[in-house]
């Protein structure tokens, strides 16, 4: 596994750091790009190292549900909830319950492993999901639950050909290799998301909220909203500030522009001080070779067709810009793939 380090490690990794780790390497998991201190970063032994560590870790704070290991006979009980956004959804727990199952399993318990208080109804399982898939691999069952038999889809691993990020990624890649541009923040599908780059170079995560007392008070206003992707323009030292999405959905990613106040304010304004901010939106999908909405800058449909916008930044369109790097000046579209 590789360890994107962009910012310096804590010089005192923190309890789940080393937890999480160390159920890695339990399961000959190699780990490159990450300093380990050998005598803290070690494999488990034995089942009873995992449940000491796993339950002499704070607790979360009261009203949550603890991830928690005991044994019990012939059975291992973990703790942990699942539900989510009104089914099986809780991701963090997802992957945490499953590769502590994976470690038990891995050091030799051929018994049964129940995960407790997971908040789930009968109605929220499904043999699609994947954890389901995942916990019939590993033998798993949920307390007070009937699981269906869900094995690994042939296909469970593809190349993605309808998400919505497609056309950001595009863009992302098209900017660093064929322009004058950098992504200073990406949010991309199924990848871990990015860093606020500075202008001097420096890496900031980007806060969830302006205020976390008054959003955990009750004030919805508090949440940054956080966009697909930010690119500096550095040519013309413009930023633009992008909303991805599927060329169904273009119209609620126009109304998403506006909540962008506070990234901007808080983080482009103040790292990227009078430089222009352009907010637009990236599409992929569909068949459409022209986009009437002025909010939306780019499209690349499924047809491979790079198609721009009327009122597509500079970035896009001009000398040395993306699109007409790929044959798009005079024309308003080009087939990108023969």
């Amino acid at each position: 596994m590789l360890y994107n380090l962009q910012i310096a490690q804590k010089e005192r990794p923190t309890e789940t750091n080393i937890f999480g780790t160390r159920l890695l390497l339990t399961m000959g998991i190699e780990i490159l790009g990450k300093k380990m201190d050998p005598e803290i970063f070690r494999p488990f032994e034995t089942l009873e190292d995992i449940i000491a560590a796993k339950n002499a870790m704070r607790k979360p704070p009261k009203g949550n549900v603890p991830i928690a290991i005991y044994k019990k006979r012939k059975r291992i009980f973990i703790s942990g909830r699942l539900y989510k956004a009104e089914g099986l959804a809780h991701d963090p727990n997802i992957g945490a319950l499953s590769i502590i199952s994976a470690a038990i399993r891995k050091l030799g318990w051929h018994g049964d492993i129940i995960i407790t208080r997971h908040g789930l109804q009968q109605e929220h399982i499904t043999a699609r999901n994947k954890f389901m898939i995942i916990a019939h691999h590993l033998g798993l069952n949920l307390e007070n639950l009937t699981l269906p038999s869900a094995g690994f889809p042939e296909l469970y691993w593809h190349y993605d050909m309808e998400g919505e990020k497609l056309g950001t990624i595009f863009l992302h890649i098209a900017a660093e290799n064929f322009a004058c541009g950098q992504s200073i923040f990406e949010n991309h599908a199924g990848c871990e998301k990015g860093y606020f780059i500075t202008k001097n170079g420096e890496y900031t995560a980007l806060a969830k909220y302006k205020d976390k007392a008054a959003y955990k008070a009750g004030d919805k206003t508090q949440i940054i909203a956080i966009p697909d992707l930010i690119l500096w323009d550095k040519k013309r030292d413009e930023i633009i500030n992008i909303e991805g999405k599927k060329y169904s959905k273009r119209k609620d990613g126009i109304a998403e522009l506006a909540a962008y106040d506070a990234v901007e304010s808080l983080y482009i304004k103040k790292f990227y001080p009078d430089m222009p901010i352009i907010r637009t939106v990236v599409l992929y999908g569909g068949k459409e070779k022209q986009l009437l909405e002025i909010e939306i800058g780019f499209l690349l449909n499924s047809e491979g067709y790079l198609v721009l916008g009327i009122r597509a930044p500079s970035f896009l369109v001009k000398q040395s810009g993306i699109c007409s790097i790929f044959g798009i000046e005079n024309v308003s579209f080009a087939k990108l793939f023969y």
